[in-house]
């Protein structure tokens, strides 16, 4: 009779430990890749915010599909997209506080006299091009929520638990926008809290419709008070904003995420999250968060 093996729990380990960085893996290549072939092939036909914006939903969108399909045959609705009966409460959730941060954050040197609304000398002004970016931003921020929340993400917090993953993602979502105009090491750390704040609403409501809210109602206010958003100027209004403060604390070209303004906002954001009413859905990938969150 043959003798059983040593260590088969070990084994087993390893396996399951090779099984998640295969997935990992393939998944940080998919994105790689298709980083580059969507925005080139939107590019020449429909110009740069539709491949910048629909090209960012297309990476997030076949990362997620190749590889939950391949190496799970899952459904994308298991990567946090479903449509329980907090789905939707979730998404206007997030919008409203973050749109009302990014608000509070510009009315109130407004409102102190150090913050200015300027009309620009050649601005327009259109319906349907505020229509076309709001849209636009919608896919967006769906987009990058897929890629830094998606599947790989919530298949880490399962495995190597939440607090393992949350803060190494949030710093890798602050150093994937170090390339952006203007950017500083301060406009990265202010991303960095981003990340980790996005990451800690996946954790409170097991799905991507309030890192989604969050993120698009964030990146939907600030062209409108026409500043800068992540280095990029989006004109959308008849008005640029001019600050009476130093780019410490505005920011400068980079736009307020670059600036202590919003380091004191975001921390602010991330305590009312704490504390809103949110309505958890059954994660599918990460299960781990139904039994402790």
């Amino acid at each position: 009779m043959e003798s059983p093996p040593l260590n088969p729990p070990i084994t087993r380990a390893r396996d399951t430990r090779w099984s998640i960085v295969i997935r990992v893996a393939f998944f940080i290549a998919t994105v790689i890749v298709a980083a580059r072939l969507w925005p080139w092939l939107l590019l020449s036909v429909f110009g740069v915010v539709v491949a910048g914006t629909i090209g960012l939903f297309a990476t997030g969108l076949t990362a997620n599909l190749l590889t939950m399909r391949i190496f799970d045959r899952r459904p994308l609705a298991d990567a946090g997209l479903g449509t329980g009966h907090g789905a939707g409460w979730n998404f206007a959730l997030g919008i409203l506080l973050s749109a009302g941060t990014a608000a509070l954050m510009l009315l109130a040197p407004l409102a102190e006299g150090t913050g200015h609304l300027d009309r620009r000398a050649a601005g327009g002004f259109s319906w349907l091009s505020l229509l076309f970016y709001l849209t636009a931003l919608i896919f967006g921020a769906a987009g990058e929520e897929l890629i830094f929340r998606g599947y790989a993400f919530q298949l880490l917090i399962q495995k190597i638990g939440p607090f393992a993953t949350v803060l190494p993602a949030g710093v890798v979502f602050g150093f994937a926008h170090a390339m952006n105009p203007h950017a500083t090491g301060l406009a990265v750390f202010n991303t960095v809290l981003w990340g980790i704040l996005l990451g800690f609403a996946f954790l409170r409501s097991h799905d991507l419709w309030l890192p989604i809210g969050l993120h698009y109602g964030w990146n939907a206010v600030l062209p409108l008070f026409g500043v800068n958003l992540s280095g990029l100027t989006i004109e959308v209004t008849r008005y640029g904003y001019r600050w009476d403060l130093s780019a410490l604390w505005s920011g400068g070209a980079y736009g307020p995420e670059g600036g202590l303004l919003c380091t004191i906002f975001v921390i602010l954001l991330f305590l009312a999250l704490t504390k809103v009413p949110v309505r958890p859905q059954t994660a599918a990938i990460a299960t781990v968060l139904n039994d402790a969150y």
